[in-house]
């Protein structure tokens, strides 16, 4: 089976395989099995049926084919006002311009070999992953108010550097200030984009974005040294570090 990382609490994309063609519908079920980020929910072997389908059901991820009876996979496409992310399966490559027009992942040209199959769905998981994460960025309010005695003072989430854990309460670090709030770090985290802000130890939540060092056990934000737990360094390297360097 091949791999890739799933985030903490994510489930498989749900693939809908939809081409008239027995055959070619085994041999898409064989490679989606064969990943651990994908899984099959629905075969539908005409395009009004995907349709009918998609009405009752959600869909992540449809493997579709052009040429079908009654209804091709380019005219399904064109009927649907929220179409699932969408990767073309065809034999006939004179239809690719049509297809990325209705803004489809990607276009495999039948026989698909595994190798082909893997890049366009990682590509289809990998958008998948983004849309999430920008809508759930889009849910937290740029503006957030703390309380400092009588006083609601507002602040910026990603002007916030780091917040440091002391004991039943937290102190917040910005660039030329620091607030210490009523609240514990697990609530905090939940208010806080989870693509932006990371816990590098039991004590610290960092802001990504201010990270200008990573080295051994320490993360340094604006000059200012912080522990790294050993059992968050590897996932701190590999969802934040890893994932923008550019030179091995």
């Amino acid at each position: 089976m091949s791999q890739i990382s799933i985030p903490p609490g994510s489930s498989p994309l749900k693939c809908m395989i939809v081409d008239d063609e027995s055959f070619a519908i085994e041999g898409i079920v064989n490679h989606i099995n064969k990943v651990n980020f994908l899984e099959v929910s629905e075969t539908c072997s005409s395009g009004i049926e995907a349709g009918e389908v998609l009405r009752r059901k959600e869909i992540d991820l449809m493997f579709l084919d052009i040429n079908m009876p009654d209804l091709t996979g380019l005219e399904l496409l064109e009927s649907l006002d929220k179409p699932p992310l969408t990767i073309i399966t065809t034999a006939y490559s004179e239809y690719a311009l049509d297809g990325f027009r209705l803004n489809v992942i990607d276009y495999l040209l039948k026989p698909i070999g595994f190798q082909r199959f893997f890049q366009a769905a990682q590509k289809a998981y990998e958008t998948f992953n983004r849309r999430i994460s920008t809508s759930r960025q889009e849910d937290v309010p740029s503006e957030m108010y703390i309380r400092q005695g009588d006083s609601f003072i507002k602040i910026m989430w990603d002007n916030i550097l780091y917040a440091e854990a002391m004991q039943n309460y937290l102190k917040l670090y910005f660039e030329d200030k620091s607030y210490i709030i009523h609240q514990t770090m697990g609530s905090l985290e939940e208010l806080l984009p989870k693509e932006s802000f990371f816990r590098i130890h039991k004590s610290f939540l960092v802001n990504v974005s201010h990270i200008d060092l990573v080295s051994g056990g320490r993360v340094f934000v604006k000059g200012k040294e912080l522990p790294l737990s050993k059992h968050r360094k590897e996932e701190l390297l590999n969802n934040v570090v890893l994932k923008k360097l550019i030179s091995k």
